[in-house]
């Protein structure tokens, strides 16, 4: 396998921004950008941290096994996280589309100890969800290239975050969102059908026709999700 492989970089990278720019979101969204907000913060990196471990310990265990082997599972779990996160795309345009209607008012920050363990909850949650991801994308072989693209992903999340703060929502946008749920299908893909010994015309450079036409697809299953429900009136 080579060193960095550049079609895993991107879902690697998209997925880690997304889901530690969740991380974020919530735990500004916990202490409401008060004096606790470092509470929040350590729990948070706890979370992710355990996480983190576990997550390498499981890699380097992949590692072991013939790539050939993992490309199959590793195929159905994209899958099956792709559709999870065609549902939470489809819940973000959605809120988007509501958000003209006004926001509610934060709530006060609760006892530093409930934000530690909140803050804790989300980091782990968040961050099982893309380990959940970076181990399907690094079971065939690129283990290096998901290290590398989560490392980097998180760099520029940190950075953004100290120079944004509360804007870091921003960053969350539906459409990278559904960019991230095309490229996984597009794995997904690609990657059962060389489990079955499909020969994909021009190897790895057919990743982009097929990136196009699954994006087609994930954007029209969208527009069609997301179109707003016709009430007919009947006459009494």
């Amino acid at each position: 396998m080579d060193l960095l492989y550049a079609p895993v970089f991107l879902p690697a990278f998209l997925i880690t921004l997304l889901e530690m720019t969740e991380v974020v979101a919530l735990v500004f969204a916990l202490s409401a950008g008060g004096p606790q907000l470092r509470t929040a913060i350590y729990g948070a990196l706890s979370g992710v941290a355990l996480v983190a471990v576990i997550a390498l310990v499981a890699g380097a265990a992949l590692e072991r096994l013939p790539p050939s082997y993992l490309l199959g599972p590793s195929a159905i779990v994209l899958a099956g996280f792709g559709v999870f996160l065609f549902r939470g795309t489809l819940r973000s345009y959605r809120r988007a589309r509501a958000a003209k209607s006004g926001a509610a008012g934060a709530a006060p920050a609760p006892h530093p100890v409930v934000q530690f363990g909140a803050g804790f909850s989300v980091g782990a949650v968040e961050a099982t969800e893309a380990v959940i991801v970076l181990l399907a994308l690094a079971a065939p072989g690129y283990g290096v290239t998901v290290i590398v693209a989560a490392l980097t992903a998180g760099a520029i999340l940190v950075v953004l975050a100290w120079a944004l703060h509360g804007q870091i929502r921003k960053i969350k946008v539906p459409l990278l969102r559904a960019g991230a749920t095309a490229l996984l299908f597009t794995f997904s893909i690609f990657w059962a059908g060389e489990a079955l010994h499909v020969s994909w015309p021009e190897d790895d450079l057919f990743l982009l026709p097929l990136f196009v036409l699954v994006a087609i697809l994930v954007w029209v299953a969208i527009r069609v999700a997301d179109r707003p429900a016709v009430r007919v009136e009947t006459k009494s």
